[in-house]
């Protein structure tokens, strides 16, 4: 079965960048949230970034236009009833997105691919909330969308071959370059990205140097086009708290404990730049 429809439940940051990729590749897209209003608001963003790329002529006029109507609003769980592959992209939460899943196996066809855009999660354990374990699978873009080029393709217990082809030949479809990762906690990227990360914080915590000192030393002297206390602001505190716990509780290991002016921060409600206030401060 060719995938030519293509459901993204979740409109935030990362679900609004997947449909506007999948929409460009020239796929049919409903974007789907259960707060419509954001959805809305995701649509005005994909707007805002298509009309961007014409003024740097990235894409011409038409093109954009064709892009914007591949993209549809849905109202209802029940929409994906119709489509090829669904790619969720809620919150980082195990619970939410079983209940996601489960409901879509009784939802979707039998054909249908069920991928989570999750970040750390274990995709055997998502995919036990189905019937179809065989066609569940992991989908994890990096931030934002639009830009990076990289996509994890990770496989539970059960994944069928066929289902990871489809999604390989989907993901170089849209322009990314897939990784085939097996399913361990935090996959490759936030293995060895988180715990950097939370290193950085530790230096701070203990007066080593201070913030912009130690964005200084990885940018200049690793070569890093961002410095790990600014990206995990950008990230979110609360993401790199709850990806560095998932961490700590899979592998049982105190090197993935998270720091605890980590947890400080994120009780303050200080979570980084969504928030307009982290290790930094934001307008």
């Amino acid at each position: 079965m060719k995938i030519r429809k293509i459901m993204v439940i979740g409109a935030g940051q990362m679900g609004a960048g997947i449909a506007q990729v999948c929409a460009q590749a020239g796929y049919d897209v409903l974007l789907y949230d259960l707060h419509e209003e954001k959805t809305k608001k995701a649509l005005h963003r994909i707007d805002q970034n298509l009309a961007r790329n014409v003024e740097k002529q990235r894409m011409d006029e038409q093109e954009k236009e064709a892009a914007r109507k591949k993209i549809t609003q849905a109202h209802s769980l029940q929409d994906a009833s119709a489509v090829d592959m669904v790619i969720e992209a809620v919150v980082e939460k195990m619970n939410v997105k079983r209940d996601i899943f489960a409901q879509l196996d009784e939802i979707t066809q039998d054909h249908t691919i069920l991928a989570s855009n999750t970040s750390s999660l274990p995709i055997t354990e998502i995919a036990a909330a189905t019937d179809r374990p065989e066609r569940v699978i992991g989908m994890h873009f990096m931030n934002p969308v639009p830009v990076m080029k990289l996509v994890e393709i990770i496989r539970g217990l059960a994944t069928e071959d066929e289902v990871y082809k489809k999604v390989e030949d989907v993901t170089k479809t849209i322009g990314k370059m897939p990784v085939e990762v097996n399913d361990f906690p935090g996959f490759v990227s936030n293995r060895i990205l988180m715990p950097m990360i939370n290193e950085a914080i530790y230096t701070l915590y203990e007066g080593v140097a201070t913030k912009e000192a130690i964005d200084e030393v990885m940018k200049l002297g690793m070569n890093h086009p961002m410095g790990p206390i600014q990206l995990a602001d950008f990230i979110g505190l609360d993401t790199c708290l709850s990806i560095m716990e998932i961490l700590h509780e899979g592998f049982g290991d105190d090197k993935y404990r998270p720091c605890p002016l980590l947890r400080k921060y994120v009780k303050a409600g200080w979570v980084g730049k969504k928030a307009g206030r982290g290790f930094y401060t934001y307008e």
